[in-house]
């Protein structure tokens, strides 16, 4: 069977199933062990061929929410229902081999001792015998790697070794797959392609995906949606593109991206700080209240000018773009990335402004705001706070 026929035979068993019942829910699922809350009441529902990217530092949890939903933890509370069936409740738990669920690891994890071939067959010990082989063959065909099937584990490449983990996943054809950052170990011009192609792989087939990571361009360029984690908690499920440009929390703001905060303050629906008018906020003309303006390097200009108090401190040279650090009269630093061909020496001074049409988020204490608060409520600053007038 060639691919085409492969990836045709596949998007037809998908198109067959149920596309109104959820992939995956997640209902106030939780996991301590001893007095530490590794996840606490985690709530998701994932759609049929829908990719999801979860990424948050170290011990945030998101690992073991992947344990949790492949059934190598039992929940402490909460359930989670895969392709509409409870497999971990109060009074139900399904083992990993009993649930619609595929597994990708970092290391790869396959059998030394057998070939590619028996490697992808593993999982499929369940299902008849006379289809096994012609199963193999289809999922080899989709990963693009069917003249391997003979090879041993120690004779593939990394990207190869990947892509066999994958297609063992995909071979009970499973309601999710689950990555645990599958891709970490394999150099950076490797990790792109065998990125793209487990991504098309999931997209042809209509798997619904839900991959760890610890890089924010992958978690940003993968994922349908994008879930935050900090503390066994999500702070942000969003798409890429409102994670990245509207986070809800001041963390979502600094650790997805390089991000600068400065005191701000909101005055007849201008928003000033110390480097001048940001931009302004329509719907809070009556607003007269300090924030915290978060600042992306790409949306702060530089021009060389020798009347500023403000001072080039560092320049990094990254190909494409520079960026430079610079440091205000207040002593706060900005970042700012430049073109190549504009580069500030350290010691410059520089006038900085912010971009025009930069829509910037605003922070009151560690949250985002879209409008303004109630007359007379506290707003809180990082040590401070202030009272709205009434």
């Amino acid at each position: 069977m060639n691919m085409g026929s492969a990836l045709g035979f596949l998007t037809r068993r998908t198109a067959a199933n149920d596309q109104s019942t959820p992939a995956l829910v997640l209902e106030g699922a939780a996991k301590h062990y001893g007095t530490t809350p590794a996840i606490d009441s985690l709530y998701l529902t994932a759609a049929p061929g829908e990719l999801i990217t979860m990424i948050g530092p170290s011990g945030c949890g998101k690992s073991t929410a992947l344990r949790l939903i492949a059934g190598l933890e039992r929940p402490d509370a909460g359930s989670v229902r895969i392709a509409g069936e409870v497999v971990a409740g109060r009074t139900r738990f399904q083992p990993p081999e009993r649930r619609r669920v595929g597994l990708v690891f970092q290391d790869h994890a396959l059998f030394p001792h057998l070939t590619v071939a028996q490697n992808v067959a593993f999982g499929l010990h369940r299902s008849p015998r006379s289809g096994r082989r012609a199963r193999v063959s289809e999922v080899l065909e989709l990963v693009r790697l069917p003249h391997l099937a003979g090879r041993y584990p120690h004779e593939l490449s990394g990207g190869e070794a990947q892509r066999v983990a994958l297609a063992r996943a995909l071979a009970p054809q499973p309601a999710v797959v689950l990555l645990d950052e599958p891709f970490s170990s394999l150099d950076e011009s490797l990790r792109a392609q065998v990125r793209a192609d487990t991504v098309a792989v999931l997209r042809e087939t209509g798997t619904t995906g839900i991959l760890v990571t610890h890089d924010q361009t992958e978690a940003l360029s993968v994922g349908d949606r994008v879930i935050v984690m900090r503390n066994g908690r999500m702070e942000q499920v969003d798409t890429p593109e409102r994670v990245f440009e509207q986070p809800a929390t001041r963390f979502v703001a600094s650790f997805m991206g390089d991000a600068d905060f400065l005191p701000a303050h909101v005055h007849n629906a201008v928003l000033t700080c110390e480097i001048g008018a940001v931009s302004t906020l329509p719907g809070w003309a009556g607003a007269d209240v300090d924030v915290d303006v978060v600042l992306r390097p790409h949306e702060v200009a530089l021009a060389a000018d020798p009347a500023s108090a403000a001072r080039v401190v560092a320049v990094e040279y990254h190909g494409p773009f520079v960026l430079h650090t610079v440091r205000l009269a207040s002593g706060r630093t900005v970042r700012s990335w430049q073109p190549h061909t504009v580069r500030h020496p350290v010691g410059t001074a520089v006038a900085v402004t912010v971009a025009p049409d930069t829509e910037p988020t605003l922070l009151a204490g560690d949250t985002a705001i879209t409008s303004p608060p109630a007359t007379g409520s506290r707003v809180k600053r990082k040590g401070t706070s202030a009272t709205v007038p009434q």
